[in-house]
This record gives C-alpha cells, structure tokens and sequence, in this order.
C-alpha cells in the first residue's frame, strides 16, 4: 500500500505537474506498494501536535470552496487522544459556523501545525466528527477556559512533514519570555566573574 500521505495529495493532475516539472521519478518512491505509513502518529508527531497553541485548518463548503481558519489556544489545547484520533474544543467565536456547517457537509479536514521558533512544520488530512458529549467537551476543556458549545474529534488519514525551507523564525511572547529570562541570568553570571576577577594594578 503506498504511503497514506501520497496517496491522497498525488492525484493524477498532481501527477502530471510533477512530470512536467520533473520531479515525478523523485517522489515516484512514496507510490510504490511498498511503501507504507505516513498514518499513525508516532511519539515525535503527537509531542509536536500537543506543544502548539495554534493550528490552521481548512474545510470545504458544498459549493466545492475551501475555507481556512485559525484554532488557537495554550499548548494542549489540541489532543492527541490516539495515534490516529485528534480532538479539540471548540469554544464560541463570531457565531458565523463556516468551518461547522462545511464538516456537517463534508467531513473532511486539513491541518497545518507550524513551530516558527524551530522552522518545523506538520501537515494532516483526516476526518472530523463533530460531537457536543459533555464528557468529551470537559475532557478537551482548559481548566481555566470558558464552556466550549462542542469538541472536533479528528481521524488522521494522513500527515507529513513540510520542508522548512521557507518558514519564517518567529517566537511567541511566551518563547521570548524564556529567551529574555536566559540571556538575564548569563548577564548575572558575566557580571559575577567580572565582579569576582582582580583587575591588574596598571
């Protein structure tokens, strides 16, 4: 069987690019029923998945329109419930329920988690079921977050990591925090030696 990420974005049109555009014998490989996986999260993946405090994902509507929104929260708030189950709470925001009325339509779903301190990027496709289980919604719930209306569970059909050629560096408030914090406590210790260090007599 090929790999699960290959054999959902290599379509024939796809295919075809890839010919003219001379790359088709170098991803050839990822085709061939040989190669398995690109499925089932592994211990990097779900680490990855459940450090972020933002993903983009992208629906489409009836008409055939894909629609791209962002879903944020502290790190954690996107759960990897199994190797191959994702979920997230999904709490009230402008009521305009584009993305819910899409997955009511249409289940599919893609999602871009990106790490711009790290230049790391992992991209899934999968199925999102779309429940209002008060047990799933509080399992899924942030202690201190508001009441979320429902939970996104998500089947992962397929993911795989972007090359980070082209990804900004970018830190959080949160990820400067940390840096600030380091480069103060090795300004405190240069400090120290040089308060610690005899100055010779001239």
């Amino acid at each position: 069987m090929p790999n699960a990420y290959a054999e959902i974005a290599f379509t024939p049109n796809v295919r075809a690019e890839q010919v003219r555009n001379g790359s088709a014998d170098a991803y050839a490989r990822v085709l061939s029923p040989e190669r398995d996986g690109g499925a089932v999260l592994s211990p990097r993946e779900a680490a990855f998945l459940e450090a972020r405090d933002g993903i983009v994902q992208a629906t489409v509507s009836e008409t055939g329109w894909p629609y791209v929104q962002f879903r944020g929260g502290a790190p954690g708030f996107l759960r990897v419930i199994d190797p191959q189950t994702i979920a997230y709470a999904d709490y009230r925001g402008n009521r305009q329920y584009i993305s819910l009325g899409n997955l009511r339509g249409n289940d599919r779903v893609s999602i871009l988690a990106i790490d711009y301190a790290r230049r790391e990027r992992l991209k899934l496709w999968g199925h999102a079921r779309v429940t209002e289980d008060a047990g799933v919604i509080d399992y899924l719930s942030g202690p201190d977050a508001a009441r979320a209306e429902r939970a996104i569970v998500i089947r992962i059909a397929a993911f795989d990591w972007n090359c980070p050629q082209h990804i900004p560096v970018r830190r959080t408030d949160a990820e400067h925090g940390e840096e600030l914090l380091r480069l103060r406590a090795r300004v405190a210790e240069l400090e120290t030696e040089l308060s610690s260090t005899p100055i010779p007599a001239g």
